[in-house]
């Protein structure tokens, strides 16, 4: 009586079977092939082709080494910018212990942003204008498949941090209000951090040899270094006040706020849960801007220390730099895309833009408390 039943589903798996056979056999025919043609050739072919074998090989396992083990990684390195409460601010004059000597305080931020740009180009490869990167798979560009992107989307979304905050430095924290000269060391890591993100020694457009991403990020770096040797000499400024604080906040906000927006719309793009090959890239965008704002946030605290205490900004900034640490604890193996309301496929998407939102939402309460 069940015999029919058995049969049918004995048909059904086996048809299931010849389809997967088939289906691989598709996909290792030109191997198969190739490997034929191989055989038959001449030892002098034999050696082209397998040396050009061997360096593709190699490729993918360089590019896999690069992209897979981040060195340095610290959801609580920002702790090392964190000062007690008292600390002079950022550009205040102290006196050195050892000879009475003037000096000043050093900017944390700058140290900070030094630092992140370190990370990114020096502690770790940088991924973007990595060649193998650029070339793709077989063409397609990586962000647009499920492998080797995470990295490098989490350098750009630092980059992006760093770019913010270089602007800042220029435009209004390393220097005396509107009037005074703009410091020529931080105008030039700024320049230099606004270099393209993805080049290489040699370009097709412009045509030609060029230099490297991660070469203008090093002279940045170094050019940050050297303002804040200046202003420990007494030599630059740093501005405290209130009002670039202010301004710093609503710069911070802008940009996460569009961060989430980046989010929002590729939720709406798509919902195929843990098959959506651009969820990671953005999910790792958005979790790179928040590692990096983490520690330049705890650094500006330390900068800002007299208006922190004087304007009673300790506690909403505590709270904020948790809310950013708690958004660091979020580092799933997979990233799924799925629908909000789906219970089967989570969206992780949509709950990174809840963190980005939270601590936006602290940084409007902080602003708004340094506007009264």
């Amino acid at each position: 009586m069940l015999d029919p039943i058995v049969n049918f589903f004995v048909r059904v798996f086996n048809l299931i079977g010849q389809g997967i056979g088939w289906c691989i056999a598709m996909m290792l025919w030109p191997f198969v092939a190739f490997s034929r043609w191989y055989t038959k050739r001449g030892w002098v072919l034999k050696s082209v082709f397998g040396l050009i074998i061997l360096l593709i090989v190699a490729s993918y396992v360089y590019l896999f080494s690069i992209t897979q083990f981040w060195s340095g990684f610290d959801r609580d390195y920002a702790r090392v910018y964190v000062t007690e409460a008292g600390s002079p601010s950022a550009g205040d004059t102290i006196t050195s212990t050892t000879g009475g000597t003037k000096q000043c305080q050093p900017s944390n931020i700058v140290r900070a942003t030094a630092d992140l740009i370190d990370f990114n180009v020096n502690q770790n490869t940088w991924i973007p204008s990595t060649v193998f990167s650029k070339l793709g798979f077989f063409g397609i560009p990586w962000k647009n498949t499920p492998y080797f992107d995470n990295k490098a989307a989490f350098q750009l979304g630092i980059n992006k941090a760093l770019r913010r905050t270089s602007i800042e430095l220029v435009d209004r924290l390393g220097r005396v209000r509107g009037t005074s000269g703009i410091n020529q060391n931080l105008q030039d890591a700024r320049t230099s951090l606004a270099y393209d993100e993805d080049s290489w020694f040699f370009s097709m457009d412009p045509f030609g040899f060029r230099t490297t991403t991660q070469s203008n990020y090093r002279r940045a770096q170094e050019r940050l270094a050297a303002f804040n040797q200046e202003l420990q000499t007494c030599v630059t400024n740093f501005d405290a006040r209130p009002d670039n604080l202010l301004e710093f906040f609503d710069r911070i906000t802008k940009d996460i706020g569009s961060t989430s927006d980046i989010l929002r719309t590729r939720m709406e793009a798509s919902n195929m849960g843990w098959l959506d090959p651009r969820a990671d890239d953005r999910f790792w965008f958005a979790y790179g801007e928040l590692y990096a704002y983490s520690g330049i946030l705890a650094a500006a605290r330390a900068d800002f220390s007299e208006v922190v205490s004087t304007r009673n900004l300790e506690q909403l900034w505590v709270r904020t730099e948790d809310q950013l640490r708690s958004a660091l604890n979020l580092t799933p193996g997979i990233i799924s895309n799925g629908h909000e309301a789906s219970w089967i496929m989570p969206t992780h998407l949509a709950t990174m833009g809840f963190y980005i939102l939270r601590v936006r939402a602290n940084l409007v309460e902080m602003r708004d408390v340094l506007d009264r």
